[in-house]
């Protein structure tokens, strides 16, 4: 698809969020249980829609909280529950809803001190803490989110006691549930007014920022950071992070600039995407528009998505990084300035992600789990300490403390971002002039991923795609060595095909939140051979929607 002309610019103001006709949308308009795309569906990260299109409305938020709370009570999950929303305009009216809900049926709810946005890092980080050392009374937690969506899409999210994105298993039961409690007209579902519930005894506040970034520096050398004086920038995009980065500056006393303090509904400030709409992926060069300009302001900058848990790297030596160069130098760095990680902690990648991961971590002597899209596959490793590192090519990622032990099991954009202030630190090098140095060493591979319409109908069948219906021999040129519908490391199913040669491949799956699939391919040996591949995958992924 090619790009839009307004790809990187401001929006026109007659393009933006109408946010009263959003948020009217959420209340008025009632979604259908016999229409596939009004139901409640889990993706690979929670329920995601808009308002508009009866995807996203008050109906979808209580039935999936009321859910929620049934599960609580059928797995004896009963302590407290974290709740936090991003800035996205649909966020807050979600929030009402859903503790009108958790109130009437006595769950502990945590709330932010004066409200304050939280990212979903700092959930995960508030429910490993409570939880550490216990082993009943645990708690969980709710993002309200879409994540790096457009202002008009709300998205709904659960974190059981691991921290982590909730497993299928748990996500089908809650979809099913509050599917019927849709089709049943909300019959059963116990609700309070909004006033009541904050007033409620089991309603309580929690100080995130605070919590989360006095643990920060067993995660981050901070010491480092602050004696080598690292100059950097950052940009929450109007995120839920937009009130941390000034609290970790001041409180590891850091050279850092907040460029973009802003916080803004319809997101006004927000280049627009390579599709003309507004994004706030830091893996974007459009969308980080604004913090590329900045780059020889800063030996580092950095940016997050609207819950903070993508990051976005801005060098001086090569400006915005592309998320998979990132990933490869964070794994050369860490491996060997964390000596207190366990000898064999291995490293692990979605399917997807570059093939430079694999190469950094032979040479590191590490085990390499390759896993499916998705960051809960990741959540186990994280929490016994197996998995050192983890991360997809779509920028997100987490890591151990500096002890060896668990920090998220969910992705974390914030530290990510700052350890690329440390790795400039500690080697003098900003991350741009390391991963050159890595591709002298293992090849420069190029690296695409296509984004195309599908309908769910063609999404699930692509989805189903066998080894068996591949049936070239060769991949752009390159004999084909292996055809994956499973992940090598565990078996679980991709959701798709991957098609590998010696020097390159491709995967194609479709998304989990919107409707388009994408394909992945990287070639190491250059530009127009990656070309040839995203071609002939194209044709093999068409015939397989014809």
């Amino acid at each position: 698809m090619a790009d839009s002309p307004l790809a990187g610019k401001i929006a026109p103001a007659s393009m933006r969020a109408n946010l009263p006709r959003l948020v009217t949308a959420y209340y008025a308009l009632v979604p259908d249980p016999e229409v596939a795309a009004q139901r409640v569906a889990f993706g690979t990260s929670g329920h995601r829609g808009s308002s508009y299109n009866a995807a996203f409305n008050e109906w979808h938020v209580l039935a999936i909280s009321q859910a929620i709370c049934e599960y609580r009570a059928q797995k004896g999950i009963d302590g407290p529950l974290y709740l936090g929303i991003d800035t996205h305009p649909l966020s807050e009216p979600a929030a009402a809803s859903a503790i009108e809900v958790l109130a009437a049926n006595g769950v502990e709810l945590m709330l932010a001190t004066d409200d304050d946005y939280t990212p979903t890092p700092a959930i995960s980080h508030a429910i490993l803490v409570y939880n550490r050392g216990r082993t009943a009374g645990l708690a969980d937690g709710i993002v309200i989110t879409p994540s790096h969506n457009p202002p008009d899409d709300g998205g709904f999210k659960y974190n059981p006691p691991n921290g982590g994105p909730a497993d299928t298993d748990v996500t089908k039961w809650i979809e099913n549930r509050a599917n019927d409690i849709i089709k049943a007209g909300l019959q059963g579902v116990k609700r309070m007014g909004y006033a009541k519930a904050l007033r409620a005894a089991t309603t309580h506040r929690h100080d995130y920022v605070a919590n989360y970034v006095a643990d920060l520096g067993n995660v981050i050398d901070f010491e480092a950071i602050r004696s080598a004086g690292v100059c950097m920038g950052v940009d929450p995009m109007g995120g839920a992070g937009v009130h941390y980065w000034g609290r970790i500056a001041d409180h590891y006393k850091l050279d850092l600039t907040v460029v973009n303090p802003d916080v803004d509904a319809t997101f006004a400030f927000m280049p627009l995407d390579w599709d003309g709409r507004v994004r706030m992926d830091p893996s974007s060069r459009y969308a980080m528009a604004n913090l590329i300009g900045l780059k020889d302001k800063f030996d580092v900058g950095f940016g997050c998505d609207t819950d903070h848990d993508r990051h976005g790297v801005v060098t001086r030596s090569g400006g915005l990084m592309r998320p998979n160069h990132y990933l490869a130098v964070m794994i050369d760095y860490l491996f060997q300035h964390r000596p207190n990680w366990a000898a064999n902690a291995a490293v692990g990648k979605t399917l997807v992600s570059s093939t430079m991961i694999d190469r950094v971590t032979a040479r590191l002597g590490r085990p390499l789990q390759e896993v499916p899209v998705g960051f809960k596959w990741f959540v186990n490793g994280l929490m016994d300490g197996s998995l050192g590192f983890v991360g997809e090519e779509s920028a997100g990622a987490s890591f151990l403390r500096r002890d060896g032990t668990v920090w998220t099991t969910d992705k974390d954009g914030l530290a990510p971002a700052l350890l690329s202030a440390e790795i400039t630190a500690k080697t003098g090098r900003d991350p741009g002039e390391l991963y050159r140095q890595l591709t002298q060493e293992f090849g420069d591979p190029a690296y695409d991923r296509v984004d195309a319409p599908a309908t769910p109908d063609q999404k699930a069948r692509l989805s189903k795609l066998t080894p068996q219906q591949v049936t070239s021999t060769e991949l752009a040129g390159d004999k084909i060595e292996k055809v994956l519908s499973n992940a090598p490391s565990n078996g679980a199913a991709i959701g798709g095909i991957k098609v590998m040669s010696a020097e390159g491949w491709f995967a194609a799956r479709p998304s989990g939140t919107e409707n388009i699939y994408k394909i992945y391919a990287e070639s190491f040996k250059g530009e127009t051979h990656l070309r040839s591949i995203i071609s002939e995958a194209q044709a093999i992924v068409d015939k397989a929607l014809a």
